[in-house]
């Protein structure tokens, strides 16, 4: 029987989280709502989550204060911020509490179904999907998504929670091309200069990572994106 993902979304402003409740839960997910961080708290304690989705500014209890609370009970849970806040302040104190992901309003609600989706697939959550597969045969390398190591022989390489989905993005599509826009949409939530010159060091990285094979490549298409390719396949 396929699983269906909770998510507590805290959200005081009523229509965007009526929107957002409807929405998510035309994607397979089961939504319960807050209107303010008390009333999230409470919640969280009556019930069990896959992911929390939480304003920052809300009434009686902020987002940060309600972060804070559920990571001191259930230090893995997975948070995502919403807030119409672009400060850079705001948002390295949404990440030493423990945010897996920050999206500025007006939220686009396929990017959010996007990124929960992306959080999920690393959490080992699969949202009701096809379960994904967790460890990928490249040429003479073990990965090992799950626990962020690529093994050759006795060399093991521990990755970075990036650099782990993007190589995992690339065995999934092998063969074919990783869009090269809807994975910075995913993880870096802009397609702007930076975020895809930022991309380009990780592709680096994993080349770099993968050198002691030949047989295996990462090929750049030009405007498209990239190809895994072992073998030529």
């Amino acid at each position: 029987m396929k699983s269906t993902a909770k998510i507590l979304l805290a959200e005081d402003d009523k229509n965007l989280g009526y929107i957002l409740k409807e929405y998510l839960s035309m994607h397979n997910f089961e939504v319960i709502l807050a209107t303010n961080g008390k009333e999230a708290l409470e919640l969280f304690h009556k019930s069990k989550f896959d992911l929390c989705v939480l304003d920052i500014m809300m009434p009686v209890l902020d987002g940060f204060s309600v972060a804070q609370e559920i990571k001191k009970q259930q230090q893995e849970m997975p948070l995502v911020f919403l807030t119409a806040k672009a400060l850079k302040i705001d948002k390295l104190k949404g990440f030493k509490i423990g945010a897996d992901d920050y999206i500025l309003k007006p939220v686009d609600e396929e990017e959010l179904i996007a990124r929960i989706n992306a959080i999920l697939r690393r959490t080992g959550n699969s949202n009701g999907e096809e379960l994904l597969p967790v460890s990928f045969q490249l040429g003479d390398y073990l990965f090992d998504y799950q626990n962020q190591l690529l093994t050759y022989k006795d060399q093991k390489q521990l990755l970075t929670t990036k650099e782990a989905d993007i190589l995992r993005e690339l065995c999934l599509c092998k063969g074919r091309i990783l869009d090269r826009k809807k994975t910075l949409n995913t993880y870096w939530g802009e397609n702007d200069y930076f975020n895809r010159r930022s991309m380009d060091v990780f592709i680096y990285k994993l080349r770099k990572y993968l050198k002691n094979d030949p047989s295996i490549s990462i090929r750049n298409v030009h405007g498209k994106g990239f190809i895994l390719e072992t073998d030529g396949s």
